[in-house]
């Protein structure tokens, strides 16, 4: 799998993304089990995953993630805890 870029402010201003370099596709459903059995709550909408993490964390098929928080610690934090539980590759700062 290819590196993450840097976290940055998402668009909306409303959180932090992270996008991955190049073409990813996530398998859902196996990420899915894999955070529910860690006793992680999570919301299957087929085309994402909506975790409930502090801070709240969207995973789309593509491989973007948007952690719902204004605060880039919280949401560098919840990469690496998310990124060590589901087997992502690391962020690579520009």
């Amino acid at each position: 799998m290819t590196s993450y870029r840097t976290l940055r402010l998402c668009s909306s201003g409303g959180g932090f993304e992270a996008v991955p370099d190049g073409v990813v596709r996530l398998d859902l459903a196996r990420l899915r089990k894999t955070l529910v059995d860690r006793g992680v709550p999570v919301v299957d909408a087929r085309v994402m995953l909506i975790v409930g993490m502090d801070p709240e964390v969207t995973i789309a098929r593509t491989g973007r993630l948007l952690f719902k928080t204004a605060d880039p610690a919280a949401a560098a934090h919840a990469f690496e805890q998310l990124r060590a539980w589901v087997e992502l590759p690391p962020l690579e700062p520009r």
